[in-house]
């Protein structure tokens, strides 16, 4: 839970750029759970179920922000193919995000892939929470 507290409580990302990461990570590890799941806090935020629709979907990045586009492809490369996050994809990723903030988006991919596969794994496929 400490890990899950990291990334939704202390993490220092946009909550953007974070749920956008969580949500790629939700939808490659088919986790109904993080699917379906919207924090309270996050809502209050202004993030729309559109948003979370257009997480993944090929060609439809144009309202994402650059940060928002590459925790999308970092999301997908850790989760998917962890062996291409080469000093390439650093020097982009560093040319958006601060070296705390790559960190940071490192420690809530972790997170957010071993939460999920936990869930599917286990066959959790519904939660009583609303908030973490």
């Amino acid at each position: 839970m400490q890990l899950v507290d990291a990334a939704y409580n202390k993490s220092i990302l946009p909550v953007r750029v974070r749920e956008a990461a969580r949500m790629r990570i939700a939808q490659l590890n088919d986790c109904t759970v993080c699917l379906a799941f919207r924090a309270d806090k996050v809502k209050t935020q202004g993030l729309t179920e559109d948003f979370y629709c257009r997480v993944g979907v090929p060609d439809d990045d144009a309202d994402f922000s650059p940060q928002e586009q590459l925790a999308i492809e970092y999301a997908e490369r850790f989760a998917s193919d962890h062996l291409s996050i080469d000093d390439s994809f650093f020097a982009r990723l560093r040319e958006s995000f601060s070296d705390p903030e790559i960190l940071d988006l490192t420690i809530c991919l972790s997170a957010f892939l071993g939460l999920g596969r936990t869930l599917r794994a286990l066959g959790i496929t519904e939660t009583p929470l609303t908030d973490v």
